[in-house]
C-alpha cells in the first residue's frame, strides 16, 4: 500500500477534525526510519493537520533529550516526543504529560496491547504515551553458509553456543562478531542472564534490582558464562559499531552476532534472505522468553484546543493498524498491537511476533535493561559501566563484579 493511500485511508477513518499543528520530536533521520516518519506525517496531513518536524539526529536520542529539556524548561514543549521506558514516568511525575485515555478507551488500547507494555505507557493508570513498535533484543544472527561449512547448527543453549564457537574458530572464522561499546556489552550480558537464569531470575535481578538475586549463585554462573563468550570475539572489537559487526557476519568473516532485530535491516539491505543466507534464532537458552525494546511517543500538555485535537489524532494514528504495519515493515521491528496479520512480514518478524504473543501470555515478556526499558536511567548507566568493566578487565573477579552490580543497582 502506498503512503498516500494509507494517509487517505486514515483521513477517512478519523474524519474531519479541527485542524491544528503537531510538532514531533524524533531521531528517525536515516533509511527505513525516515520513510516511516514520512508515513506518519502523511496520515496527519490527511486529517487536515500540519506537521512540524523536530528531528534531532543521533540514533540513541541523547542529543534529542538535551534539546527537549531546554524546550520544556522554556515552556515550549512539542506535542509529542520520542521517549521510552521509565523515562516516560520521569516526565509524567513532573506533571508535564497529557492524559490520552479518551483516545485509548475509544480505540481499546488495553485490549490490543500486552499489559506489560501498556503499563509502561501509563502513569497512575492513565495513558500518557503511544507505543510505535516492538524490537526483540534477544536474537542470535548467523551466516547460514559459514555454520554449514563448520558443521554446526544455530545454538539453542549456551553449551551448544560454545561447541559451535569452537568449531567456527577451527574453521578459521571469528565465532562471534561484537562491537566493544558499553551498550553492546550490556546487550550481550542481558541475553546471557536471560538464557542462563531464565525469565524469573531476569525480572528479579535486572528489573526489580533485587539484591539477594544479584548476589545469588545464579549470577555467578551468568558472569562466568558472559566472560567465556568474550573469548570468541576478536581483538579489534573495542569501539566497533554494531552495524560493522553485522557486516562481518554478512561477509562471512564471523559466524554469529548477538543483537536486537535492527540487525536484520543490514542483512536485508545487503540483499540477503532470512532462512537462506542468514539465520535468526532466539539467543541461546531464551527461546521461551522475549526482551522487548518499545519505541514510543510521550504526549506533552498543550494549551490550545486545536493543538490538543491534533495531538489526539496523532496518538490515534500511531496506534492505527495501517501505520503499525507501514512503520514496522520499514523499521525491521514488529507491530506492538497483538491483533494484526503478519502476511507481509518476513520469517524473522513472524517468529518474533509469535514469540511476542506467547511470552505475553506466559509472563516471560520482559523489558530490556540494556535498551532503557527496565530501570531508571541512573541505575541502568551505573550497572552498564560495571558490566563493561568486567568484560574488559580479566582481573576483576565474579565476586567483585556481583558486589559492584549490587551497589550500582542502588544508584538514584
Amino acid at each position: 500500500m502506498k503512503k498516500q493511500s494509507i494517509a487517505l485511508a486514515l483521513g477517512l477513518l478519523f474524519g474531519a477534525a479541527q485542524a491544528g499543528e503537531v510538532e514531533v520530536l524524533h531521531w528517525w533521520t536515516a533509511g527505513g526510519e525516515a520513510k516511516a516518519a514520512q508515513g506518519l506525517k502523511a496520515s496527519l496531513q490527511a486529517k487536515g493537520h500540519s506537521w512540524k518536524d523536530f528531528a534531532v539526529a543521533g540514533g540513541g536520542g541523547d542529543s534529542a533529550m538535551t534539546v527537549l529539556k531546554s524546550r520544556v524548561v522554556s515552556g515550549n514543549a512539542p506535542a509529542a516526543a520520542q521517549i521510552k521506558g521509565p523515562s516516560i514516568q520521569e516526565w509524567a511525575r513532573e506533571g508535564l504529560l497529557a492524559n490520552m485515555d479518551a483516545v485509548a478507551k475509544a480505540e481499546n488500547w488495553d485490549g490490543v496491547l500486552p499489559k506489560v507494555v501498556s503499563d509502561v505507557m501509563k502513569h497512575q493508570g492513565q495513558y500518557v504515551a503511544a507505543p510505535v513498535n516492538v524490537h526483540r533484543v534477544n536474537w542470535l544472527w548467523a551466516n547460514a553458509e559459514v555454520l554449514k561449512k563448520a558443521g554446526v547448527k544455530p545454538p539453542s543453549s549456551w553449551d551448544e553456543f560454545f561447541t559451535a564457537a569452537e568449531a567456527l574458530k577451527k574453521a578459521g572464522v571469528i565465532p562471534l562478531a561484537h562491537g566493544g561499546q558499553n551498550w553492546q556489552d550490556f546487550t550481550t550480558f542481558e541475553s546471557v542472564a536471560l538464557g542462563v537464569g531464565g525469565a524469573d531470575f531476569y525480572k528479579k535481578a535486572l528489573v526489580q534490582l533485587d539484591a539477594a538475586t544479584i548476589n545469588s549463585a545464579t549470577m555467578d554462573k551468568v558472569l562466568e558464562t558472559f566472560r567465556r563468550v568474550k573469548a570468541y570475539t576478536d581483538k579489534n572489537a573495542p569501539g566497533r559499531d554494531w552495524n560493522l559487526a553485522t557486516a562481518m557476519v554478512i561477509k562471512g568473516e564471523a559466524g554469529m552476532q548477538l543483537m536486537g532485530d535492527w540487525a536484520k535491516g543490514e542483512f536485508l539491505a545487503a540483499g540477503k534472505a532470512p532462512g537462506k543466507d542468514f539465520v535468526c534464532v532466539a539467543a541461546p537458552g531464551t527461546a521461551k522468553a522475549f526482551t522487548f525494546n518499545v519505541d514510543s511517543f510521550a504526549l506533552f500538555k498543550l494549551k490550545k484546543a486545536d493543538a490538543q485535537a491534533a495531538q489526539r489524532d496523532f496518538a490515534s494514528a500511531v496506534m492505527s493498524p495501517a501505520f503499525q504495519e507501514l512503520f514496522n515493515l520499514n523499521k525491521g521491528s514488529i507491530p506492538v498491537r497483538t491483533d494484526l496479520k503478519m502476511d507481509k512480514f518476513d520469517d524473522c518478524a513472524k517468529l518474533s511476533n509469535q514469540d511476542f504473543l506467547a511470552t505475553a501470555k506466559a509472563g516471560s515478556l520482559v523489558p530490556s535493561i540494556a535498551h532503557g526499558m527496565a530501570v531508571p536511567s541512573a541505575a541502568e548507566g551505573a550497572i552498564k559501566d560495571v558490566v563493561s568493566q568486567f568484560w574488559n578487565n580479566d582481573t576483576m573477579t565474579v565476586a567483585q563484579a556481583k558486589q559492584r552490580i549490587a551497589a550500582a543497582a542502588k544508584t538514584q
